[in-house]
């Protein structure tokens, strides 16, 4: 016996904000938790698995038209034509009180009660499948905790959104103990809610699935279902990657770096080899530099030139197969400041990440700024440039001070 236990699609996530990032593949990141669901599907088939188990949190947010509900149905129709029966619960995202909108399953998908744990039997398999789906999005209570126990003779299986007894980065949802679990003699649990494929105990088992498609850059690496076989008693676990683009974060120390134009080379052999562990998929990288390098002030005095260097270095390397989301600098400076010298940049330092803060200051600052404008070029002057900026209005004034200025001015001042 096999079966899929997967979690977390979150079909069609909006993922706002995107079309900020300049070259960003908006339509590919879009269309991936459809891609990716149609890969668990084609698995599905292709293995000739016993039952798809699904834990909750299928849809991200209520339906914008009923073309989601659609592609899911019909993708549920193909494993009713490869008569693979499946069954799921809601967890937080789409739980009963939040999709409003309403699409009548095909006959092999078996969703679980709000009100109550249920019980399915698959006579010709032996399994017991145990489960309950979410009322609402805020299940505070441990819902587990009403599970019936282990049918004896059967293979039990329990399946649950839950942030056990909580995870970071996830909202505290229908919370539970390992021990409580395992008091229930199941023989696996199917669980939901947290994005991170995680095998918590084995022989019982309890298998986070993760998510299947990464959606953003803190949820890195590779995203996909569980494989469950069962023969001659023996159970094994496995994850099949199924996401369609990866999200990575490329972490580089330039502590061994003396010329910036070395930090290219360490940027092309990374890119080369995150390229290989992705198999083909699109990436989505996030560069961190950070160590104590003697390049440090080059990097942030020139910061502009440097991370268009990076981006299009990896570009290169990439042939379309890479966008780069983010760079940030966190190097320092490699040689040590005398102890005045630390004092005064650490007011000065301190003043910076005081001063968005400070109202007061800001409009104090914006006074003085207001003889500047006149002596600035006209193109800087222009309100439709992106990075428009009026030393006349204290947002403005916060918006550049947020956004790099600081290491900029620290970088200038230590060289």
């Amino acid at each position: 016996m096999k079966f899929l236990h997967a979690a977390d699609i979150h079909l069609d996530s909006p993922l706002r904000g995107l079309r900020r990032y300049d070259g960003a593949p908006v339509e590919q990141i879009l269309s991936a938790t459809r891609r990716a669901f149609i890969n668990l599907i084609d698995f599905a088939c292709s293995e000739a698995v016993d039952f798809v188990l699904l834990a909750g949190d299928l849809y991200d947010v209520d339906w914008k038209d009923y073309n989601t509900g659609l592609f899911f149905n019909q993708q549920m129709s193909r494993l009713r034509e490869a008569e693979i029966p499946v069954f799921l619960v809601l967890g937080n995202h789409d739980a009963g009180n939040r999709i409003t909108k309403q699409l009548r399953l095909p006959d092999n998908v078996t969703e679980f009660s709000q009100e109550q744990p249920e019980t399915k039997i698959l006579e010709h398999l032996g399994v017991a499948i145990h489960g309950q789906s979410f009322a609402n999005q805020s299940v505070t209570e441990d819902i587990s905790a009403s599970y019936p126990n282990a049918i004896s003779g059967y293979f039990n299986i329990g399946l649950l959104h839950t942030s056990l007894n909580g995870r970071p980065g996830h909202a505290n949802y229908a919370p539970c103990t390992m021990p409580s679990l395992l008091s229930h003699g199941y023989d696996y649990w199917a669980l939901g809610h947290v994005h991170k494929h995680e095998i918590l105990h084995e022989q019982p088992w309890v298998v986070f699935s993760g998510n299947l498609q990464g959606r953003h850059a803190r949820e890195t690496g590779s995203k996909g279902c569980v494989l469950v076989n069962i023969d001659k008693g023996q159970t094994s676990v496995s994850q099949i990657p199924v996401d369609v683009f990866r999200w990575e974060i490329c972490k580089l120390n330039l502590s061994q770096i003396t010329q910036a134009e070395d930090l290219l080379i360490e940027v092309r052999e990374l890119v080369t080899e995150k390229l290989k562990q992705a198999d083909g998929r699109t990436l989505a990288l996030r560069f961190i530099l950070e160590g104590a390098t003697s390049i440090h002030n080059e990097l942030h005095s020139y910061s502009e030139r440097w991370i268009n260097e990076i981006r299009a270095t990896a570009t290169d390397v990439g042939l379309g197969n890479v966008w780069v989301e983010k760079i940030k600098l966190q190097t320092r400076p490699l040689n040590a400041k005398t102890e005045a010298d630390e004092g005064a940049l650490d007011v000065l330092k301190e003043f910076l990440e005081t001063l968005p803060k400070e109202t007061k200051g800001l409009q104090a600052l914006s006074k003085e700024f207001r003889s500047l404008i006149n002596a600035l070029p006209p193109e800087a002057r222009l309100d439709d440039k992106a990075n428009y900026i009026d030393p006349s209005n204290p947002e403005s004034i916060r918006n550049f001070l947020n956004n790099g200025v600081e290491e900029l001015l620290m970088a200038r001042m230590q060289m």
